[in-house]
């Protein structure tokens, strides 16, 4: 549970939001990224949207082999961008779980990463919202 002290971002509108298009996505390759040591390359079947490929930051917390097949939730709609010399077309959804820092002046440390998934498999490319 969350606390007053914690903050959030700029508040959006419904508009906004509604620009956002979140989807099922399933992995079906995974590997670490070539150029960088915190980023995992993964291909991802979006169903009826085609194959993408994003880059994302979670090398630390997963092996590439164990998320072959795992579904996952990803934004479709953000602007494709080369990472590292790889394109990512999307981001994936996740949480961070912070833990306790060492000392007041350090931030808390990330300790874990979940990714956002469908309770149940359900068809790749399905709209999430």
């Amino acid at each position: 549970m969350s606390d007053a002290s914690e903050t959030t971002k700029d508040t959006i509108t419904y508009d906004d939001f509604v620009k956002i298009d979140l989807r099922v996505a399933t992995i079906v390759e995974s590997e670490a990224h070539p150029n960088a040591d915190r980023l995992l390359k993964l291909q991802l079947d979006l169903g009826p949207l085609g194959p993408r490929q994003i880059c994302a930051g979670v090398r630390a917390f997963y092996e590439p082999a164990d998320l072959v097949g795992r579904q996952i939730i990803v934004v479709a709609n953000l602007a494709p961008r080369k990472i590292r010399g790889e394109a990512s077309d999307g981001m994936l959804l996740a949480a961070s779980v912070l833990g306790e820092s060492e000392g007041d002046e350090n931030p808390p440390q990330v300790v874990d990463v979940v990714l956002l998934a469908p309770g149940t498999a359900v068809p790749a490319g399905s709209s999430v919202g």
